[in-house]
């Protein structure tokens, strides 16, 4: 019976001394998932943002008036909202294309030593402008 109380103890005081690494663990998960997040996000603004800027077609029947609309709609949950530029350019092949980079400053809700408290995110699309045809 002695032993029994014993080994009861001896868990609890090994639970204590996992327990803030297992917390630890979680919360930097979290904080890595919600990075994942904000960046693929980011990146669908981008490509959203080319896509309005290269078709003009397109821009034109889009309920959206601006680039940044455009760029933006994917995101409507980040607060604050990310920075959309844009500008003309040429591909490889000498096409006019149009970049579309999108940016925002990530913060950590956990502020642990060695986890930083803010990364910066940018994104950048670079799509070619779609030739104007006339029937």
């Amino acid at each position: 019976m002695r032993n029994r109380s014993i080994r009861r103890g001896a868990a609890a005081v090994e639970a204590a001394g996992v327990l803030p690494f297992l917390l630890y663990l979680c919360v930097i998960g979290a904080d890595w998932a919600r990075l994942m997040y904000y960046t693929i996000t980011i990146e669908h603004c981008a490509r959203n943002g080319a896509l309005w800027a290269s078709d003009s077609i397109y821009a034109a029947q889009s309920p959206y008036a601006t680039l940044t609309d455009a760029a933006l709609a994917d995101a409507p949950n980040l607060s604050p909202a990310p920075d959309v530029s844009s500008s003309n350019t040429t591909d490889g092949a000498g096409n006019a294309a149009v970049k579309v980079t999108v940016s925002m400053t990530f913060s950590t809700i956990t502020h642990f030593p060695g986890v930083p408290t803010s990364e910066s995110l940018t994104r950048t699309v670079q799509m070619r402008v779609a030739p104007v045809t006339t029937r």
